[in-house]
C-alpha cells in the first residue's frame, strides 16, 4: 500500500483500483504534476482510467486533505498538485519551463511574521510563490 493510499484509508475513504492506481502516481510523483499528466502516468498502469476519473479522484482527495491543489500563475493554466504535508514549504516557479522547486528560508518565514504583527495581525497561514527564469551563465539576479 502507498503513502497516500494509506492515507485516504485511515480518513475512511473508500479505495477503488483506480483510485489506487492515482494515489500510487502521486505517491511516486517528485513533481507537481497537473491532470493531464496525472492521467497520462495512471494511463501506463491502468489503461482503462479516464481523464474525468482523475479529475473525479483528485477533487476528492484534495476534499479530504491529502493532496494539495496549486493555481501557479505559470502561464499554463492548469492546476498543479501536491501530497498535503506538515511541513511548511514555498514555491520557486520557472515561468518558462513551469518547473516547480520548494524551498524553506527562515529569514523569509521571520519576515512575514514581522510583517503581519506590524500590521496587528498574527499569522496563522500563508503560501508564497516566486515566479521567475534561470539565469544564463554569469549572468547576475
Amino acid at each position: 500500500m502507498d503513502r497516500i493510499e494509506k492515507i485516504c484509508v485511515e480518513k475512511g475513504l473508500r479505495m477503488t483500483g483506480q483510485r489506487r492506481v492515482i494515489t500510487k502516481v502521486m505517491s511516486e510523483a517528485e513533481d507537481h504534476p497537473d491532470v493531464e499528466e496525472i492521467h497520462r502516468r495512471a494511463s501506463e498502469i491502468d489503461p482503462g482510467i479516464s481523464v474525468a476519473t482523475v479529475y473525479r479522484t483528485m477533487r476528492l482527495l484534495e476534499d479530504y486533505d491529502v493532496v494539495q491543489r496549486h493555481d501557479f500563475q505559470d502561464g499554463h493554466g492548469r492546476a498543479r498538485y501536491e501530497e498535503a504535508r506538515p511541513e511548511h514549504h514555498d514555491h520557486l516557479i520557472d515561468v518558462r519551463s513551469g518547473e516547480v522547486i520548494e524551498f524553506v528560508n527562515d529569514e523569509i518565514e521571520r519576515l512575514q511574521e514581522k510583517i503581519a504583527r506590524e500590521h496587528g495581525f498574527k499569522l496563522v497561514d500563508h503560501r508564497l510563490e516566486l515566479y521567475g527564469v534561470p539565469l544564463k551563465d554569469g549572468e547576475k539576479g
